[in-house]
């Protein structure tokens, strides 16, 4: 990667993640309503001329593993029996999921542009669920995830996606 190009950077991306996590509102997943964090980095998310971004296979390996990780634990999130120690292990294999995204990324800058509102969210959702702030429960960081999961299938052209 030439060092003038920030898209997939690390470092943009931080900046994203670390935004103030502001707004609630409630995303619903098949007929399951989950509360906490709309994630406003998510709310940001535009169409490229009314048409989904364009997706990589690393990009669309990343998200159906988070997708699949998510809706493992989704369940016991919903009905409030998801530990602390489950959280900080789906938070884990969230993070290690969106790092390979973004080891990984071949998007064009305007489409990556487009996903770091989806990573920031995730990344968001990741600190959360650790408990990283007294303030926000870990269900707050479960709700970020699930809606930069909504979000993706939205702005995202990823074929399996509908499918899954």
């Amino acid at each position: 990667m030439k060092p003038s190009r920030w898209y997939c950077s690390l470092a943009s991306i931080a900046l994203i993640a670390t935004a103030p996590v502001t707004g609630h509102a409630q995303h619903e997943h098949e007929g399951h309503g989950m509360h906490g964090g709309s994630g406003a980095l998510v709310q940001n998310l535009e169409l490229d001329q009314g048409k989904k971004w364009p997706t990589d296979a690393s990009l669309r390996s990343g998200m159906a593993g988070i997708r699949a990780a998510f809706d493992a634990d989704h369940g016991a999130i919903h009905a409030g029996k998801e530990s602390d120690e489950a959280y900080a292990a789906l938070a884990s294999r969230i993070e290690k999921e969106v790092n390979q995204i973004v080891a990984n990324c071949k998007l064009a800058p305007a489409a990556d542009a487009q996903l770091h509102f989806i990573v920031g969210d995730l990344l968001q959702g990741v600190g959360l669920m650790r408990g990283g702030d007294p303030a926000k429960s870990r269900h707050d960081g479960a709700a970020l995830v699930h809606g930069a999961l909504i979000a993706y299938g939205k702005y995202f052209d990823d074929p399996q996606w509908a499918k899954e």
